[in-house]
């Protein structure tokens, strides 16, 4: 771990956040909302009396970038109290939990509130390291904890999160803690150290998590050497890869992204001999279930693993007793396969991203605990009761359900600027994956949201263009959604003068580019899990062309009649294919306030006059272009194929 920084603030609340932040800083120690700190301090209530308070991580929230308003502040005292108790269901915790917060706007505190209670000590930290996991994860591993760290660590067996847990610490405690002691191992779960100063609790699990890592490093070299990365595979079928997760999302009832991590760290892993086995045994803690499933597939037999996990819930629903259970989808989130890689899957690609690093992670503890005997985490009943916890059911039940295009994948041409950042924007907003294909090199950071993808490509260089689907297909699994947005005018010059140049340019740009997008589009738009779609950004000069734009109209009018033969021949798999054709947008690059102020004032208009010059004499902008091809995109266009749809306020030359 990295050196111990000073805090310039002597605030309780501060020095909280400053060192959650320190621990969150490592993904070592704790990944995606994993882990949590508290801190004990005084406060004074609305009557002017002094109330002890704990100040703990609100579930959900992230060490790595907490502010102030991620942590719960709950009455030390009344949470306490509950160590008293010897039953409490976990809805009647979660209750109590909430009637001690003195802050009812804040987030629910841990489920480790009680815990962090009984610890006596000012802070307290609570890792989920991955050395401390991989000797957890040993047959032997209580004992080589012990031996390890001695009476410096209170040593607990596995416990589910809540007062069961708290209460086993604490009888944990009062037999074996002692002014020596510095921390409190908890097997297959974590580490807690404490201190009466953030400092003392960061240094002390800074001690502890080297001792561990110093450990599994000398098991590791005594090792014979790892055997070579396997071969990357060939990835040039990227309608297979698509096809694979069309077919896992039809299991899980639901469009879901799909990640590829083809890293050598990951192919030496699927190298190991006895991998299936070893993946097969479980997750390295608890927690990780949530996101990446008991287990994981090992090949592509997505049938084979749905059968194999409706056999596991009905065998240990029947055990738990529970039988008001609702069985999650049966689809695995994680797959690993000699070809691809590591491939993670979500409901968007925040998720889908989140379960490859914490399989990452996973697969380097597996690793590290299989050289120190052999990796053994905790047994299918308690890994049972974790993913089928009862406040994780209620959430299921209660479910809102998801947005229209949640875990769906688009690819946006020309997505940097004007109608078509508008759409990128709004299928983002609608829950997609969005890759932005622009020549612009800005389209890399255009948006800075987790499911956006930015790819500099011109759209008329064919391998340019080859090389920005596969790396949409290689980071979100398919694609789904096609928005053809990027296009060029051209000079405004009479036939007369026309170039055969400037002909060529703006029909290579505007059509030839579309015919080779179309190709490599059409195998993966037919595997999607929901039926393919691809709007297209046409134009008024389709119907109604104007002076001087002949190759512009003429690229236009070709553009649409691709799309009409595409609508046609791609019905039979179910893609439908359609056009808007806007006119007037004056919010995008094209459009200068002098530009603006020059066409006016040839009209004799004012400028806004000048923009709402339409029958309904509304104003059409980007974003309004961006929300009717989202619509379009969505279940309320699903038996529309081949329509031209105008959005230019009304023009009496088109109508």
């Amino acid at each position: 771990m990295k050196p111990w920084v000073d805090c310039n603030s002597s605030e309780p609340i501060d020095q909280l956040v400053h060192v959650s932040r320190l621990v969150g800083g490592h993904p070592s120690l704790v990944l995606h909302s994993g882990g949590n700190t508290s801190i004990k301090a005084q406060r004074t209530d609305a009557y002017g009396q002094s109330i002890q308070a704990l100040y703990i991580k609100g579930s959900g929230t992230s060490l790595a970038t907490i502010e102030p308003s991620g942590f719960a502040v709950v009455d030390l005292e009344m949470v306490r109290r509950l160590l008293t108790l010897t039953e409490l269901t976990d809805f009647d915790m979660v209750n109590e939990l909430r009637r001690a917060m003195l802050d009812v706007g804040g987030p629910n505190p841990s489920l480790e509130t009680i815990l962090h209670a009984f610890l006596p000590h000012k802070v307290v930290l609570h890792t989920h390291a991955d050395a401390f996991l991989a000797i957890s994860n040993t047959p032997n591993g209580q004992a080589l904890l012990e031996g390890l760290y001695g009476s410096t660590a209170v040593h607990v067996g596995y416990y589910r999160p809540g007062l069961p847990l708290a209460l086993a610490c604490a009888a944990a405690w009062e037999n074996h803690a002692g002014p020596e002691t510095i921390a409190l191992l908890l097997q297959h779960h974590g580490v807690f150290t404490f201190g009466d100063t953030a400092k003392i609790a960061y240094e002390r699990m800074a001690h502890v998590i080297d001792q561990a890592k110093s450990h599994v490093a000398g098991a590791r070299q005594a090792e014979k050497p790892s055997a070579e990365a396997g071969a990357a595979g060939s990835d040039s079928n990227l309608a297979e890869l698509a096809a694979f997760r069309a077919e896992v999302s039809e299991v899980a009832g639901k469009p879901l992204v799909m990640t590829r991590d083809g890293s050598a760290g990951v192919r030496s892993f699927l190298t190991t001999p006895n991998v299936k086995a070893i993946v097969g045994r479980g997750p390295v803690t608890p927690d990780h279930v949530i996101r990446t499933k008991p287990r994981p597939l090992v090949g592509r037999d997505v049938t084979g693993y749905k059968s194999e996990y409706e056999a596991y819930f009905a065998t240990h629903q029947g055990l738990s007793g529970r039988d008001e259970l609702v069985m999650l989808d049966p689809a695995p989130r994680v797959v690993l396969d000699q070809q691809w890689g590591l491939l993670t899957l979500g409901d968007n690609y925040a998720a889908a991203r989140t379960a490859n690093e914490v399989y990452r992670h996973s697969i380097h503890t597996m690793e590290a605990a299989e050289s120190l005997g052999g990796f053994q985490p905790i047994g299918a009943n308690d890994l049972f009761e974790v993913e089928y916890w009862s406040l994780e059911q209620a959430k299921l039940k209660l479910a809102d359900g998801q947005r229209d295009l949640a875990g769906q994948v688009c690819v946006v041409t020309g997505a940097a600027s004007g109608i078509g950042k508008a759409c990128a924007r709004a299928l983002i907003d609608e829950g997609a994956a969005v890759c932005g294909i622009d020549i612009d090199a800005g389209v890399a950071s255009t948006f800075d949201d987790v499911g956006w993808l930015g790819v500099q490509a011109d759209v008329s260089d064919p391998a340019q263009i080859a090389s920005a689907v596969a790396s949409t297909v290689d980071r979100f699994g398919g694609i789904d959604i096609a928005v053809i947005g990027a296009g060029i005018f051209g000079t405004s010059t009479p036939i007369a003068e026309l170039s055969a140049s400037e002909w060529r340019q703006v029909m290579a740009v505007n059509v030839d580019s579309v015919v080779g997008f179309f190709q490599l589009l059409h195998p993966i738009l037919a595997a999607s899990p929901v039926p393919g779609r691809v709007v297209v950004i046409g134009s008024k000069n389709v119907p109604a062309p104007g002076k001087g734009a002949a190759a512009y109209s003429s690229s236009k009018a070709a553009l649409v009649q691709l799309c009409r033969v595409a609508a046609l021949e791609w019905a039979e798999d179910a893609i439908r294919v359609n056009m808007v054709h806007p006119d007037a947008v004056f919010d995008t690059g094209l459009w200068t306030p002098e530009l603006l102020e020059e066409r006016s004032q040839r009209y004799g208009l004012s400028v806004e006059e000048y923009k709402r010059r339409n029958l309904l004499g509304t104003e059409v902008s980007s974003a309004a272009v961006a929300a009717l091809v989202t619509d379009m995109c969505g279940p309320g266009f699903a038996a529309t194929t081949g329509a031209q749809v105008p959005i230019d306020g009304g023009s009496d030359r088109v109508i």
